[in-house]
């Protein structure tokens, strides 16, 4: 009751801590947990931190995180200021990680997944964060719902323009990447299937009849202006002979970019065929490629401590693979 002391109260206040069967921290993790460094550190600093240096822009990581610029502003500040060094290098142009802000990223990144799921852990039903980039494969729906009847377990989508979907950042668990995979990026992938692609054709600014062929050659596209997503995109002019190569038109940063420069008319696009059905547009005609290279697509989690939700949905999708 309020107000009311034991004995019994009085006795545990002057015995001390009980024991915990073993289980106190080791006198090094004590040390660490008593770090001055951690006082004033806060997982909203972190994960803003992240996405500035994932997006190099305070504006895009504040959309990404869906706050207002200034408290995001703030959050990187205020890490910058506990821990007493300049992690970002801030121009009116651009934003840049300095060394410092390179090696808190490189730890960092790993470990707020880890985080996350520790924390998501005791909170009831489990949640799967599945992020894609610019369009979720169609075949994903089933396996989606398979996932859920056999774990019980929510599935929230999480679309990032960013090359590996969001996984980098933490903001995704496990995720469905299209095209080749850095061997480098410390991932395990799962190849679901290859999609074939299409090309995007101006209806006003496409040479002579382009725009009103059926079928085009894949090689036919080395005379022809190419427009190119280098972030989430799978087409490059690398892809045709080193002495048949498209020419470079324009590059986008998103597919919203790339679908609305083709639209105006700065040159040809390619894409995976679902984006014909899923994302058609007033002023492109999206024509069937012959010969074209079809675009590989796999799932990928992180090649340690990945979530266990994650591997689950991994698993199943190794048995979808078609």
């Amino acid at each position: 009751m309020n107000g009311v002391r034991s004995n019994q109260d009085d006795a545990d206040a002057t015995a001390g801590p009980a024991p915990d069967d073993g289980h106190d921290l080791a006198p090094d993790d004590a040390d660490q947990l008593a770090d001055p460094a951690l006082d004033g550190v806060e997982l909203r600093h972190l994960r803003g931190f992240l996405a500035v240096a994932e997006e190099r822009s305070f504006t895009h990581a504040a959309d990404r995180l869906r706050i207002g610029q200034p408290a995001l502003t703030r959050a990187v500040r205020a890490l910058e200021a506990t821990l007493g060094v300049r992690l970002l290098d801030r121009t009116t142009r651009r934003v840049a990680l300095t060394d410092a802000g390179r090696r808190l990223y490189a730890d960092l990144a790993p470990l707020l997944p880890r985080l996350a799921a520790a924390l998501r852990s005791p909170a009831g039903p489990g949640l799967l964060r599945l992020g894609f980039t610019s369009l979720l494969p169609a075949a994903c729906g089933t396996l989606v719902t398979e996932f859920k009847a056999a774990t019980g377990a929510k599935v929230r989508l999480v679309r990032r323009d960013t090359p590996l979907a969001g996984l980098e950042t933490g903001e995704s668990d496990v995720v469905v990447l299209r095209g080749e995979v850095p061997r480098d990026a410390g991932l395990r992938t799962a190849l679901l299937f290859r999609e074939p692609r299409v090309a995007a054709v101006p209806r006003a600014a496409a040479p002579g009849s382009l725009a009103r062929r059926r079928v085009l050659d894949w090689a036919e596209l080395a005379e022809l202006p190419l427009v190119v997503n280098t972030v989430t995109g799978t087409t490059r002019p690398e892809l045709w002979p080193a002495d048949r190569r498209p020419r470079l038109a324009c590059t986008a940063g998103n597919f919203d970019e790339w679908l609305e420069a083709v639209a105006a008319g700065h040159g040809v696009g390619v894409a995976p065929e679902g984006v014909a059905e899923r994302h058609p547009h007033p002023r492109i005609r999206y024509v069937r490629l012959k010969n074209a290279p079809p675009v590989p697509v796999r799932l990928a989690l992180p090649a340690r401590d990945a979530d266990p939700l994650a591997e689950r949905f991994f698993a199943l999708g190794g048995q979808h693979r078609r």
